[in-house]
Formats: structure tokens, C-alpha cells, sequence
């Protein structure tokens, strides 16, 4: 039974909405700061910074900015330990349950991202709804309510000494776990499959569950669902997910660039009915979704409990969403309801409109490669990638680059270590078309390769098959699965290292 048009009526005024808000930036998301500084303002944190004093200032906008610092997971860890132990009112009113485990800071030591009740309520949820909402609307002649939906989550970790109550690991656990009665009722697999924590036996448990279903949309991260995609295909012996889905029609998709693995999804699919739309849902909440399929920028979502900043690259102070410049690329600073205040993200944003806000994801603040001044960020090395799979019919799995340093009677370059699904017609023209487009979209790059005098062409290595994988559910990372992925670019050799040794 198709529920689809039942579904359109209910999802209407939920995408209506967001049509108010041009002109409406700036009251809008002060509206959000003032609502999260009342909440917060009789917790520790709001105390030590005078949420009060805030809130009754001139201009509360200004006075947050002035009094309350911009902070890095490390500044906070201390708080949030507290938190996991079970105090209430610290970062956040109340006690918190749930954390998100994700990638470690400084030392290698693990994130755990609060998620209150609150920011479910008010921000993860609700983003889902609008996702939902906006497909909807921009396709009138969706049936995605007469079939499931396949969420790929992760698991919690059991291993960890939590209070009794608590519960850490993937954010997608946790959205899983606590999904309201009526969208549980739409998906697969079924709670206990979804939530399992060892991959080799949740992988054939999910594809078999997921093939005897009619799914009309997944959700996740497109490199590891497109393990899952090819483990149902092998079990129902078929090329193309469609033979086995055929009213699938929408991949929300979010976590990594997308256009590295547009190509592979698109030869799996049935292009007269799949559409793409990306999301900006972390662990620290959902920032941001896809709302035209012809723009693949994002509308920033401004009533979400979320009070935004962008740091501009280079020199400058953080702004407010209504004060930042089209074209113009920031790190992103949030407030929200999880009890993140003016907190890092470690996220760069490009703004690609200002009223509403709509935004590109540009990469990580760390993901990047420096080591000769050539300043190659995850977006140049998205493009690039893109191009020269275009251009030489490949198709990869998994990449990550990094810098040779000179030690060979050369001069230096960068590796990049890429997992094919399919090998390029000519790994030489994959290295030159990955190398003049870097040239063209960066400037300092180009520079440096200019003529060869500072620095020598990319040097591609083939990685096996499931090396990527590997190095996730190797020991000390636990990260296979969920939300976790490969980090793009190193400015460093260790990653590199790590990769090559299991790689021999």
C-alpha cells in the first residue's frame, strides 16, 4: 500500500516553512541563541559565562561573542566526562544518556559528543523530517511511502564502563535506538540486526533482511553502503541493486563527498527513477540539507536549536550566519541544545547564498595536505578525483593522499592510495587528469608543480581489496560501519604508513 500521498499532506507545512525564512536570517537565529542561553543559563557552563548578564544585554549577539571563548573538543572534554559520568546541569540542563563516540582528538583519545534530549527533539529528528519534506516537494511523483527505508547505523560500544542508563557509540545507534514507534515502522532491518555490533555477522544479517524487502530509499555513508548494496546484489545474484529494489528511488547521502561515487551508484541504479541529495547530519547534529536536486549546496537549517558562526580561512573573527559573504569559505563554529557552545567543528563551509543561507561542504579543518605550500584541500581533492574517474571509466571504493617527502634523489609528491571498484582504462592518464585539475582549482598547487621545479607529479598506488575496511575494524579504531570514514588528506606520513604496512 502506498502511503505516499497521505505522507505529502502531513510534510507540506514542515517544507512551507522554510519559505519564510528569507528576510528572516538574522531574527531567526538570534531567536535560536536566546532560546539556547535561557535553557542553559542555570547549568555550570551557563553560570561561569553569565548567561544571564548575556541575555540581558543590549546586544546579546555581541555580548555572547565578547564573553563566552570558541572552544575545541579538548577544552570540553573534562565536562563532558563529568557528563557521561552522570552529573547533571553541566553542559547542558539536565542529565544526558547518550553520547556519540566519534575519531579522537589530541593523544588519539576518543570524542563523546553529547545527545540530549533536547537536540533529538528539537534538531536530529526534525532534520530528518525536513529531508523527507523537501524530497516530497521536489518530486511530485515520489512513491517513497510504498515501500521501507535501509538506514545504515552503527552499534554502541559495549565495551566501555558507562553508569547504568548510558549509552555510547555511533550517533546513528542512538537515532536508531530511539526513533519514534511510527518511522520504525518504516525501515529495516529491525532493531537488533541494525544495532549489532560485529560487522561480519551484521553484513550478511542486513543484506538478507534488506532483500527480502521493498526499498523505495537508503540513508548513509556512501562509501560502506556501497558494501551493503553489492552483498545484496551477490545474494540475489544480480548486477544492479534496482533488479532486486526496483521502486528504489532516493539516496540520502551524507559524511563524504559524494561525487567521487555518483558514477558507481548511478550504474546500479535505475536513472530514470534515482535521485541524490546530500545532508550535513553529525554527530554534533543536523546542520544542513539538499532542498533543490539541481543545486547540490544545502539550506542551512536555522531553527533547528543551532546558533551558527563562520570563521573565515585566514584572518578575521567569527560572524553570524546573516553577516557572512557569498563565495566566501569559513570554518563553522555552533551553540546548540547538546550543550556545544561556540564549539569548533572542525568543518569548512563555502557560502554559496545568504538569504537563506546555503552552504557547500569545502572539507575538514585538518584534511588537507601543506607539506610544500601547496595548500590541497579535501574539496580540490574531491574534484580531482571526480574528474579523472570521468575520464578514464574508473570507479573507487576508498582513497587517501598524503605527502612523499624528499629522501630519493626526488623531489617531493604526493601519494594517493586509492581502493578501485574499477581500475582506470590508464592509470597514467588517471595521474594526469588528477593533476592538471588540481592545477586548475588551486592556484598554489599549480605553482608548485609548475615546470616540475618544487615538486613532482602525484604518485597513485593501487590499495587491495578491503584495505580500507581493514584499517577501519583494525584494533584501536573500532570506526567499521556508522558514520565513521577515512580521513582524505594527511599532512602527514601516518596514516600513509599505517595504510601501506597492511596494504603489503
Amino acid at each position: 500500500m502506498d502511503f505516499t500521498s497521505i505522507a505529502r499532506l502531513i510534510f507540506a507545512s514542515r517544507a512551507k516553512r522554510t519559505e519564510k525564512w528569507r528576510g528572516n536570517v538574522e531574527s531567526i537565529q538570534t531567536s535560536q541563541l536566546l532560546w539556547l542561553l535561557k535553557k542553559a543559563a542555570g547549568t555550570e557552563i551557563g553560570r561561569k559565562y553569565g548567561f544571564e548578564d548575556i541575555l540581558n544585554a543590549k546586544d546579546p549577539v555581541a555580548a555572547y561573542q565578547m564573553t563566552v571563548p570558541t572552544v575545541e573538543y579538548d577544552d570540553i572534554r573534562a565536562y563532558a566526562m563529568r557528563m557521561v559520568d552522570g552529573e547533571k546541569d553541566v553542559l547542558w540542563r539536565g542529565k544526558c544518556t547518550r553520547f556519540a563516540q566519534s575519531s579522537g582528538t589530541s593523544g588519539g583519545k576518543s570524542k563523546f559528543v553529547p545527545i540530549t534530549d533536547d537536540s533529538l527533539r528539537l534538531n536530529h529528528y526534525p532534520g530528518t523530517s525536513d529531508v523527507v519534506a523537501h524530497y516530497l516537494k521536489i518530486n511530485p511523483a515520489s512513491r517513497i511511502f510504498s515501500g521501507k527505508s535501509l538506514i545504515l547505523g552503527g552499534s554502541f560500544a559495549n565495551e566501555l564502563n558507562l553508569k547504568s542508563g548510558v549509552k555510547v557509540g555511533d550517533l546513528s545507534a542512538t537515532l536508531i535506538d530511539r526513533m519514534p514507534k511510527l518511522a520504525d515502522m518504516v525501515r529495516v532491518p529491525e532493531k537488533r540486526i541494525a544495532l549489532m555490533e560485529d560487522w561480519s555477522e551484521k553484513l550478511p544479517a542486513l543484506a538478507k533482511a534488506a532483500s527480502r524487502s521493498n526499498i523505495t530509499n537508503i540513508s548513509g555513508v556512501p562509501s560502506w553502503f556501497l558494501t551493503v548494496i553489492k552483498e545484496v546484489c551477490k545474494l540475489r545474484n544480480v548486477d544492479r541493486i534496482s533488479d532486486v529494489w526496483p521502486d528504489l528511488e532516493v539516496f540520502f547521502h551524507g559524511g563524504i563527498d559524494f561525487r567521487p561515487y555518483r558514477k558507481e551508484y548511478e550504474s546500479l541504479t535505475d536513472p530514470d527513477k534515482m535521485h541524490f541529495m546530500e545532508t550535513y547530519n553529525a554527530s554534533e547534529g543536523f546542520f544542513a540539507f539538499q532542498n533543490d536536486l539541481a543545486d547540490h549546496s544545502m539550506l542551512l537549517i536555522l531553527d533547528g536549536s543551532v546558533f551558527y558562526e563562520f570563521n573565515p580561512i585566514g584572518d578575521g573573527e567569527p560572524v553570524p550566519a546573516w553577516e557572512t559573504e557569498a563565495g566566501k569559505t569559513y570554518e563553522l563554529l555552533i551553540s546548540s541544545s547538546n550543550g556545544l557552545w561556540r564549539y569548533h567543528l572542525g568543518d569548512t563551509v563555502t557560502v554559496t547564498a545568504t538569504d537563506p543561507v546555503k552552504i557547500r561542504i569545502a572539507g575538514r579543518t585538518r584534511s588537507f595536505i601543506n607539506a610544500f605550500g601547496e595548500e590541497v584541500m579535501e574539496d580540490n581533492a574531491n574534484r580531482a578525483i571526480e574528474a579523472a574517474c570521468a575520464a578514464t571509466g574508473a570507479g573507487i571504493a576508498n582513497y587517501t593522499a598524503g605527502p612523499y617527502y624528499t629522501h630519493d634523489n626526488r623531489r617531493g609528491r604526493h601519494q594517493w592510495l586509492i581502493e578501485w571498484n574499477v581500475k582506470p582504462d590508464s592509470m597514467e592518464k588517471f595521474r594526469d587528469v588528477l593533476d592538471r585539475t588540481l592545477q586548475d582549482v588551486n592556484s598554489d598547487y599549480q605553482a608548485k608543480r609548475a615546470h616540475t621545479i618544487f615538486l613532482d607529479p602525484p604518485e597513485i598506488i593501487s590499495a587491495s581489496k578491503g584495505l580500507f575496511d581493514k584499517w577501519l575494524a583494525n584494533e584501536g579504531n573500532h570506526k567499521l560501519g556508522g558514520q565513521r570514514k577515512v580521513p582524505r588528506l594527511s599532512n602527514n606520513r601516518k596514516l600513509l604508513d599505517e595504510l601501506l604496512r597492511l596494504n603489503a
